[in-house]
C-alpha cells in the first residue's frame, strides 16, 4: 500500500469517527490569562512549525503541554525559530507581500522576547530569502549569537548577514553555485556546492565578507549526491548521501576538509533495499556521539519516503548499535479530532490494526537524558522516545496539520 493510500485510509477513518462521535460537554476555556516562559529554555522543549497554519508551536516534551507560538509569513514552510539564550531573544525570518500573496515583497528577521513571545523588533533584509518544503539549512545563528545568516535564492544564491547586536543588515555574500548555511564558528559558516565541493564563508569581526575558501570535490552530484539535512558537532558536520554514505566535513580551517565517507548500510542491507529517507532524516547527540537515521525499504528515488525504523550508530566506531521502531502516529493524530483518548483501549486498538505510516523527521535533545522527537509530515502529532533505549514514552497531539521540521531550542 502506498503512503498516499495509507494517509487517505487514516483520514477516512477519522471522518467516520467524527460522524459517529457522541455529543459531550466541553469545559469552558479560561481566557484572558497572560503567562511568561521561564528565563531559560527547558532541555526538552521543542518547536513544531506548521506550513498550513503558518506558525511554530513551542511544546514541553516531558508533559506534551503547549507553551506558546509565534507566527510566520507566507513562505512554503516556516523557517526554524532561532533561540539566543544569551540575548533572551528568538529570531524568525518572515516573508510578506503588500497584497497578501502578491505585490511588493519584503523579508524581515523578526525579533521576539523569549519570555513573553512579544515582538520587540525587526530587521529588514533583501527580499529573496530562499524557501523550501522543509526549511532546513536556510537560516543559521552563528556561535556567539551576534550574527544571523539567511540563504537567498533568486535564482542565484547569496547569503545575507544580520548583526543582531546592532540590529542591522550588514551585507550580502555572493555564493554562486552553493547553498545551505551550516554554522561553524562566530564568524564562519559552511555551504554545499553543485560541483561536489564545500565552501567556507569567513566574515570579519563586523560581519562583512572576509574571504571564501573551497574544498576539492568529494561527492558525486549525479550518481550519489548528499542531502542538506546535516548534523553538527562544533565545526564538524555530517551529511548522508542518497545511497547511504556518511560524509564528515570539518569547517574549522581555512577551507573545508572532508574525510573519506563510510557506509550506513552493509551489502546485505543494501541488497534488501534499506535506504535513508524522510525530510529531516538525521539527528546527532553530541555527548554520546550517537547518530540517528530514519530508514526504509525502497528503491532509487525513494529518499523522501518516511521510515518505520530508526537506526542508531556510534560515530567514532562507525558501527550500528541499535534499532528503534518508529511509533504509529495515526491514533494520536485522530484522537483529539474524533474525541477519543489515543492512550486508551480504542487508541491502542487503532495503533495495532492500522498500518504504521512511519516518520519523516526526527531531532534529539542534548542533555544527559535525551529525548528523540519524531513526526510524519502529514499527521499532526509528535512521538517522544527515550533516545538511549528507544522506548516510546508518549505522544504530543494537536501539534498542527502539516510540516516536516522539528527544532530543539
Amino acid at each position: 500500500m502506498s503512503n498516499r493510500a495509507k494517509l487517505f485510509g487514516a483520514l477516512s477513518l477519522g471522518a467516520c469517527l467524527l460522524w459517529f462521535r457522541a455529543a459531550a460537554e466541553v469545559p469552558p476555556e479560561t481566557v484572558g490569562q497572560v503567562a511568561e516562559l521561564p528565563p531559560m529554555a527547558g532541555a526538552h522543549w521543542l518547536w513544531v512549525p506548521d506550513r498550513l497554519f503558518r506558525h511554530s508551536i513551542l511544546f514541553d516534551g516531558d508533559s506534551g503541554r503547549m507553551l506558546g507560538a509565534i507566527d510566520s509569513g507566507v513562505q512554503i514552510t516556516p523557517k526554524p525559530p532561532l533561540w539566543s539564550h544569551a540575548r533572551k531573544e528568538i529570531y524568525n525570518v518572515d516573508t510578506i507581500y503588500s497584497r497578501g500573496h502578491r505585490g511588493e515583497r519584503k523579508d524581515f528577521v523578526v525579533i521576539y522576547d523569549s519570555r513573553t513571545l512579544n515582538v520587540k523588533g525587526e530587521v529588514e533584509v533583501p527580499p529573496r530569502a530562499a524557501d523550501t518544503g522543509t526549511g532546513i539549512a536556510l537560516v543559521g545563528l552563528l556561535d556567539g549569537d551576534r550574527f544571523l545568516v539567511v540563504l537567498n535564492q533568486s535564482p542565484g544564491t547569496s547569503v545575507s548577514v544580520i548583526d543582531l547586536e546592532n540590529r542591522r543588515h550588514v551585507g550580502e555574500a555572493q555564493t554562486a553555485g552553493c547553498a545551505g548555511v551550516f554554522p561553524a564558528g562566530p564568524t564562519r559558516f559552511g555551504m554545499l556546492c553543485g560541483d561536489g565541493t564545500a565552501l567556507t564563508v569567513h566574515l570579519t569581526e563586523n560581519g562583512e565578507l572576509d574571504r571564501l575558501a573551497r574544498s576539492k570535490p568529494f561527492f558525486d552530484v549525479i550518481d550519489d549526491p548528499v542531502t542538506e539535512k546535516g548534523v553538527r558537532d562544533g565545526s564538524t558536520w555530517w551529511f548522508a548521501s542518497f545511497e547511504g554514505l556518511l560524509y564528515e566535513v570539518d569547517f574549522s580551517g581555512n577551507a573545508p576538509a572532508p574525510k573519506e565517507p563510510w557506509p550506513l548500510f552493509t551489502e546485505n542491507e543494501i541488497e534488501s533495499g534499506w535506504r535513508i529517507g524522510g525530510a529531516q532524516h538525521l539527528a546527532y547527540h553530541r555527548k554520546t556521539k550517537r547518530l540517528y537515521s530514519i530508514v526504509h525499504e525502497g528503491g532509487p528515488g525513494s529518499h523522501k519516503d518516511p521510515g518505520t525504523e530508526i537506526w542508531v550508530y556510534d560515530v567514532p566506531s562507525r558501527n550500528k548499535i541499535d534499532t528503534f521502531s518508529a511509533p504509529n502516529l495515526i491514533a494520536p493524530f485522530l484522537g483529539p479530532q474524533a474525541g477519543f483518548d489515543a492512550t486508551g483501549m480504542l487508541g491502542s486498538f487503532l495503533s495495532f490494526v492500522l498500518p504504521n505510516m512511519g516518520v519523516h523527521s526526527l531531532t534529539v535533545t542534548q542533555d544527559e537524558r535525551p529525548l528523540l522527537f519524531v513526526r510524519h509530515s502529514d499527521l499532526g502529532a509528535v512521538g517522544v522516545l527515550d533516545a538511549l533505549s528507544g522506548e516510546h514514552l508518549r505522544d504530543i497531539d494537536e501539534a498542527g496539520l502539516s510540516g516536516a521540521l522539528l527544532v530543539v531550542p
